[in-house]
């Protein structure tokens, strides 16, 4: 006769298949153009050159809405699904346009890093993040809850304080959607690749 594999083992077994099963690292961001990307940088340069540090390719500036880490791919339909949903309730409440002007940096000691911010918080672009974050938890998924705070990271492995927080010349980015964005790590660092992309202004 067959034995009976035990509670156990029937664990292990499926902790192991769930350690194999396919994962990609994902977050939800307003995503720049290109424009808008060369703005910053310019308004930024002299800046981030003093900052020291690992600068940030111009093509991975975004403001990220909800980070999510690893996420199993066979939920990434779900994902998608609940985006669609935090989109359409989005539009419903009338929330766009979506404008973030950005006229300070900042220093943060902690995670090491140089960002742009904003002296005028986003109530549009906070109220997208706090639908977002909302319709991802009521479908099973577990966001970043922090406090949404509209910055950009331009420099990384900011080791010592360089500089005190400065204002910047205002660059304004504006959003008519949002993105599902993929982080890749490359030889050469992490690579941003959008997956998918909803549109606010109805179209």
């Amino acid at each position: 006769m067959q034995e009976v594999p035990s509670s156990e083992s029937r664990s292990s077994d499926a902790g192991e298949a769930a350690a194999r099963e396919p994962t990609r690292r994902l977050y939800f961001a307003l995503w720049p153009s290109e424009e808008e990307r060369k703005a910053l940088v310019h308004a930024t340069r002299k800046i981030v050159r003093a900052a020291g540090g690992r600068r940030m390719p111009p093509g991975n500036l975004h403001i990220t809405l909800a980070f999510l880490g690893s996420v199993p791919e066979r939920r990434i339909p779900e994902l998608e699904a609940a985006a669609g949903r935090a989109a359409q309730a989005f539009r419903a409440a009338g929330g766009v346009p979506v404008n973030v002007t950005l006229d300070r940096i900042e220093h943060w000691a902690k995670p090491q890093i140089v960002g742009a911010t904003t002296s005028l918080p986003p109530r549009a672009a906070a109220d997208l993040a706090s639908i977002l974050r909302r319709e991802l938890v009521a479908a099973g998924f577990a966001p970043d809850l922090k406090p949404f705070r509209a910055h950009v990271t331009l420099v990384r492995k900011v080791a010592r304080r360089t500089m005190s927080d400065v204002e910047m010349p205002p660059v304004t980015w504006s959003f008519t959607g949002f993105a599902l964005v993929e982080s890749r790590t490359t030889p050469s660092g992490s690579l941003y690749s959008i997956v998918r992309s909803w549109p606010l202004d109805g179209g």
